[in-house]
């Protein structure tokens, strides 16, 4: 038998990851002041333990107000560095690529941690205000984000560039540009949530622009030898926004400005969306992005299978598979399915004599 798909390399520049399973990038809501803890230390090094080729830190705010959550890590400050580089450097010891998602939860941040309910949180009851490319609140009821100024876009990509070169020193392997989910970047794109009316807003070269300037930032202040991913959101599964149509023209271009893979999710642009929640039901975008734009994909979305995830490869769907909640209930997924597909398991030697 030829070694499953799943389980070959995939060599992006100059980075080899030893197998394509790959962790997503999971919000931990864990963090005080977005310092890395003990409990990102273990979250992380339990699915390099378990096999996974490449594990992505959660999304970190590149400033304070782009958190999602108090709880949401962060890297807007030198300080982070030592923390976030304890994660890596574990990860590193197992075989297993680091990744971190640089990012701005944009209008959906200052919300509360989702087993407090997770709905916003008022100013005074430990929220902040919060911006977006135009003063629309992503749900009824909430406080309007304040609209960007040319000046703050300005500033937002010095932090978006201070934030990768403490990526850097920190020891990662890869960084992830987050523009999906509704959040700042995919705010952006859709033309349900950024009605503005300047350079920024309007067609799609001028919904696309302020996304560009970050990759083009992050992209220059990452070494040329390491991968950059950005996350999308293919769809916003809503009338008149965002299509994959729209993906597949941005992929092209993002492609142009640097970027190595496209990791396709969808959603959460707005809070109307009808998601047709099925097992992988988004490797089409992935699919359509690899085969139609000519960029590398990274495919997301209730996979859960061994098989079904040696299928998505084997065809020609993606390059990647990311798992995320089927990773919270078995880290050691990527051991366990190289068993089930006959390829040799990645096991640390303390934990070969389970095998």
């Amino acid at each position: 038998m030829s070694e499953p798909v799943l389980f070959s390399p995939l060599t992006l520049r100059g980075l080899t990851l030893p197998n394509r399973v790959a962790v997503s990038p999971m919000c931990q809501y864990s963090a005080a002041d977005g310092f890395a803890n003990d409990w990102h230390l273990v979250n992380a090094g339990s699915r390099a333990v378990g096999g996974a080729g490449l594990f992505i830190v959660e999304a970190t705010g590149v400033e304070a107000r782009g958190r999602i959550s108090p709880g949401d890590l962060g890297i807007w400050t030198d300080e982070h560095i030592a923390p976030l580089r304890r994660i890596a450097d574990f990860l590193h010891t197992q075989g297993t690529a680091a990744g971190i998602q640089l990012a701005h939860a944009g209008r959906k941040a200052s919300c509360n941690l989702p087993w407090l309910g997770g709905k916003q949180l008022s100013l005074d009851n430990g929220g902040w205000p919060t911006v977006a490319p135009s003063a629309i609140p992503f749900a009824e009821g909430e406080r309007p984000p304040a609209e960007l100024t040319k000046a703050e876009l300005v500033e937002l990509v010095s932090k978006f560039t201070d934030a990768t070169r403490r990526a850097l020193e920190a020891g990662f392997d890869v960084v992830e540009i987050h523009g999906a989910h509704g959040y700042l970047l995919s705010e952006f794109l859709s033309p349900l949530a950024n009605h503005r009316t300047d350079e920024y807003g309007g067609s799609f070269e001028n919904r696309t622009r302020f996304p560009l300037e970050i990759t083009d930032a992050v992209r220059a202040a990452w070494p040329a030898d390491k991968p950059l991913f950005y996350r999308i959101t293919s769809t916003d599964w809503a009338e008149g926004g965002w299509t994959a149509d729209d993906t597949v023209r941005f992929a092209a271009i993002l492609k142009q400005h640097g970027v190595d893979l496209l990791d396709c999710s969808s959603g959460g642009t707005v809070a109307h969306a009808k998601i047709p929640v099925a097992p992988g039901y988004q490797v089409q975008f992935a699919d359509r992005v690899r085969n139609e734009a000519g960029l590398a994909t990274g495919a997301v979305g209730f996979i859960t299978e061994a098989a079904q995830a040696e299928a998505i490869l084997a065809e020609g769907k993606a390059d990647l598979v990311l798992l995320a909640r089927e990773m919270l209930r078995e880290p050691y997924w990527a051991i366990l399915a190289a068993k089930q597909l006959g390829a040799t398991p990645r096991v640390p030697p303390q934990y070969q004599r389970a095998l």
